[in-house]
């Protein structure tokens, strides 16, 4: 069943100290998103300037940093161990993860289009375009799959399809 996550290697039903991290990644902003904060952050010196030119760049600095804090505070990590599969705030148990595809190109527009169910829980960036989609197999969990912004599809995919620890 989805559950809040809670930071692997910590104590609980995340991850032990035992627990083996087969992936780990973390959904960084590309460049471009970077350079569109600092055009807004530039922005409010335009903004403030007939103001003052001291509140303008103070202005600057404080949306420069309010920015890029949201920014990492907002970058989600996904992270597979051998117990367990967080993605974004979600995590389950791995003996409830069943088919993973990798999707490129093409066929990732489309699994993020017209084949997207909407019951499906999402952690898509629009900066990255490969995605995974992960089948969900507990009966009591009402979400059918789980679909990922990765960078390395492929990788993720391979993860996943290694048998879990504790899979039935």
């Amino acid at each position: 069943m989805t559950q809040p996550a809670t930071p692997a290697g910590g104590s609980g039903p995340a991850g032990g100290p035992s627990s083996v991290t087969h992936y780990d990644e973390r959904l960084w902003p590309n460049f471009w998103v970077w350079l569109i904060a600092a055009g807004t952050a530039a922005a409010v010196v335009v903004m403030l300037a007939p103001i003052s030119m001291t509140a303008g760049i103070i202005g600057a600095i404080v949306a420069a940093i309010l920015l890029a804090v949201l920014l990492i505070a907002s970058t989600p990590r996904i992270l597979v161990t051998d117990t367990m599969l967080h993605v974004g705030r979600a995590q389950i148990e791995r003996r409830y993860v069943g088919q993973v595809e990798a999707y490129t190109g093409e066929a990732a527009t489309e699994q993020r289009g017209p084949k997207l169910n909407g019951t499906a829980y999402m952690c898509m960036r629009g900066w990255i375009d490969p995605v995974v989609t992960i089948q969900i197999t507990d009966e009591t969990d009402l979400t059918p799959y789980w679909i990922a912004s990765t960078r390395r599809p492929q990788q993720l995919a391979a993860a996943l399809n290694r048998p879990a620890q504790d899979k039935d």
